[in-house]
């Protein structure tokens, strides 16, 4: 799975890493790039965790006690927690198998790769940072200016502009053809989603004139593609030159969980945290995340003469190779804003997708149950086509946000059948 970027014995223990914070605030694009952080020092007494025969509800409880899925695997779920989440959860009779402490597996990780300051680690540089998503946007523009324009989504909390790129045949015009979104790096540390992204883009600008299924598709749709949800975050994750494992963007000290922080059943079920410290804390209120904020109002400013323009929609995240359809905050396949027959054309191009790149295709809420997310949004309040894609590894730790970049090219085309299916959807009825 991973190239010998790392050792055989930093891989084994990087499988068992944990969700940990930076120490350091976030900077602006103007600021000097943060010194780097001192993971061990951040650990906190945390310490990972393997869970057997887990379900739905079991993950839901687990992360309820402030504990964090990471990743899951035939019923068995890694995990990180603090002693006194792991004490909660023996007490409720979970039993825990000890993998490793988190101080020990973030330093072995870092240990060796510190790179350029605001940059991927020296062997993972086929990743793009936020300079050059920004820089490979510009020069689509420049060779494709007939089918592509660049725009902005809004600012983030640090005052950056959020990159998006609108491919159609006529970009500059707001023709009346079905609109298909796809976001990426809402999560910080997951830049392979980034790559995805940039696959799209380059996929139908540079394949319109020799692709005939591509051109077909770039004529008679809107494509919106934003890469990088989530720039801030992104930055801060490798702006020392070593991972950081941040996930949230960089609101006050801890950060927000932008995925937990839209407001279609926001904070409703259980399913996102109000502690400050919580990996999916939900911030103080629904769109306190000027990221989800810009991305809501965009998509609400697709909304003309009353019918929303976006028919489908994809949030690229990373890991665990799922295909996930709403709902997330509730178990109910028929519930409020989704009927049996919307649900089974979710369950049926779900599958299909899924088919393609070999993911595992399931509701959002059989994983565990989630709130305020993106894709509830996107179909509770605007019956938009949304799914969420979990992308490569299948399983593990922090290391599976951190796939070296030789997978980049094969696990982005992994999922050019799906992308295919979903614009072809975007045309069709419910």
């Amino acid at each position: 799975m991973f190239s010998s970027r790392r050792t055989a014995a930093t891989v084994a223990a990087a499988a068992c890493l944990v969700l940990l914070p930076a120490a350091q605030a976030g900077v602006s694009a103007a600021q000097e790039p943060a010194q780097p952080a001192t993971p061990a020092a951040d650990a906190k007494g945390r310490v990972i965790y393997t869970v057997a025969n887990t379900d739905s509800r079991a993950r839901t409880e687990i992360n309820r006690t402030g504990a964090q899925i990471l990743s899951v695997r035939d019923g068995v779920a890694t995990i990180e927690a603090t002693p006194e989440q792991a004490e909660r959860l023996r007490a409720a009779g979970y039993q825990l198998q000890e993998k490793q402490k988190v101080a020990d597996a973030l330093d072995q990780l870092n240990t060796g790769v510190a790179g350029t300051a605001a940059d991927f680690p020296p062997d993972d540089q086929g990743f793009h940072n936020f300079d050059e998503v920004n820089a490979e946007l510009d020069k689509t523009v420049q060779d494709h200016g007939d089918i592509a324009v660049r725009s902005s989504v809004g600012k983030s909390h640090e005052g950056r502009d959020i990159p998006m790129l609108k491919i159609s045949d006529n970009a500059a015009q707001d023709e009346n053809e079905p609109e298909v979104l796809f976001n990426c790096n809402q999560h910080a540390r997951e830049h392979l989603t980034t790559e995805m992204c940039l696959r799209i883009v380059n996929r139908f600008t540079d394949g319109y004139a020799s692709d005939p299924a591509v051109k077909e598709m770039v004529d008679n749709r809107e494509i919106w593609v934003v890469p990088v949800t989530n720039p801030d975050g992104s930055i801060r994750d490798v702006e020392s030159g070593q991972y950081q494992s941040w996930r949230k963007n960089t609101q006050d000290p801890n950060g927000t969980d932008t995925n937990r922080n839209w407001d279609y059943k926001w904070g409703c079920c259980g399913g996102s945290s109000d502690d400050p410290n919580a990996e999916d804390y939900r911030g103080p209120s629904a769109f306190s995340t000027p990221e989800a904020s810009a991305l809501g109002k965009f998509v609400d400013s697709r909304v003309i003469g009353g019918k929303q323009q976006i028919r489908a929609h994809i949030d690229w995240h990373t890991f665990s190779e799922l295909v996930l359809w709403p709902f997330g905050h509730t178990n109910d396949q028929v519930t409020e804003g989704m009927t049996q027959q919307e649900y089974d054309r979710f369950a049926r191009v779900g599958k299909e997708m899924a088919q393609t790149n070999g993911y595992t295709p399931q509701q959002s809420s059989e994983l565990y149950v989630t709130d305020g997310d993106t894709t509830d949004w996107m179909w509770g309040k605007h019956k938009i086509f949304s799914f969420t894609f979990e992308m490569f590894p299948s399983s593990g730790g922090v290391d599976g946000f951190y796939p070296d970049d030789e997978v980049i090219e094969k696990e982005t085309a992994r999922n050019d059948a799906a992308v295919d299916i979903l614009l072809r959807e975007a045309g069709a009825g419910a």
